[in-house]
């Protein structure tokens, strides 16, 4: 298989980001939303699992647990959608992250954009260097384990493995970005009862607009004699205000942001957490992210995580690095919080 990739976008010619940032929710923006976009039919089914994953850690094992949200959300221009707006995230940060979370003895719970990037079936799918069965042999007749991956592969399963047999990972999917609203809001007040122990992880790239359901048509836009069509979209309501003063109020919350350029990097992460009053951003660049990253706090202090020469060489991932440092930021603030 060809090693490229034709989803890469072309960062010279990136938009420009110097543009103000959208308002924050308030309250009466919460209530419009929640009230004129219907729920997912699924929710409830979603909501009693999420009630036994958190009471099971919370009684039982111990563990704190941290919601992960991954990959890009969907935009759908039809009810009966055959068009949609979406983005190139593929879910490797959220996925790889919630590897290190629970080998790190966390419990995580995976908010993921439906067959995006997975923990641990990731080293197998979604990969230009080989395809799944280039990992499998023939011989006598059975398939068998290609041994020059065996190793390799046996290490992966027991770690996956190790996740099932704690009930430790839990895997809640969404497409639309309605869906992971609507998901997200419900699953942080059932955290709620973890209070400080709970954190909220959000690597997500979520839709900055969309189209109201009052506005979308039931079926196919049809083809158009002007060879034209108009979208007119809104602003999806920034929430994550509303999940750190109400849906979550005790938990720690991580963001990320992303940038193109390096100049206003450090400017859009302070102002995220001045206008958010969050604990911790993630800043990144889209050139570089897979190898750098700076951890921006309330009081200004930055600290930068990079991978060596030899540790990209050697495809250390990142992530190895970044939740080791997030863990010391969140039992920092358990403390905090004891009572």
């Amino acid at each position: 298989m060809p090693n490229y990739h034709t989803s890469k976008p072309k960062t010279e010619t990136a938009i420009d980001r110097t543009v103000p940032d959208f308002p924050i929710a308030q309250v009466n923006d919460e209530d419009i939303y929640f009230n004129t976009h219907e729920a997912p039919e699924y929710l409830p089914e979603i909501e009693s699992s999420v009630k036994d994953f958190v009471q099971f850690h919370h009684e039982q094992s111990g563990k704190p647990v941290v919601l992960v949200t991954s990959g890009g959300t969907t935009v759908p221009l039809e009810n009966n959608t055959v068009r949609f707006i979406d983005n190139f995230s593929a879910g490797t940060r959220g996925a790889t992250s919630a590897e290190y979370f629970l080998e790190n003895g966390y419990a995580v719970i995976f908010l993921h954009r439906e067959f995006s990037l997975l923990p641990y079936s990731r080293h197998y799918s979604h990969t230009t260097n080989n395809c799944f069965l280039d990992y499998m042999i023939e011989k006598h007749n059975k398939i068998e384990i290609n041994e020059k991956y065996a190793d390799q592969m046996l290490h992966v399963l027991r770690k996956y493995k190790a996740a099932q047999d704690s009930k430790s990972l839990l895997l809640i999917p969404f497409t639309t970005v309605n869906q992971y609203l609507y998901t997200l809001k419900s699953t942080s007040k059932l955290l709620q009862i973890l209070e400080g122990k709970a954190l909220f992880y959000l690597a997500a790239a979520v839709s900055d607009f969309f189209l109201p359901q009052s506005r979308m048509p039931q079926h196919k836009i049809q083809s158009q004699t002007s060879g034209k069509l108009i979208v007119d979209l809104e602003q999806v309501p920034k929430f994550l205000r509303r999940l750190v003063d109400n849906w979550a109020p005790s938990a720690m919350i991580v963001s990320f942001k992303l940038e193109t350029d390096n100049s206003i990097l450090i400017k859009k992460a302070l102002g995220a957490l001045t206008r958010y009053q969050h604990q911790l951003v993630i800043g990144n660049l889209l050139q570089t992210r897979k190898w750098e990253v700076v951890f921006i706090r309330p009081d200004g202090e930055q600290t930068w995580i990079r991978l060596n020469e030899e540790e990209q060489k050697n495809n250390v991932e990142i992530e190895s690095l970044i939740i080791p440092g997030v863990m010391v930021e969140h039992k920092a603030w358990i403390e905090s919080h004891k009572h």
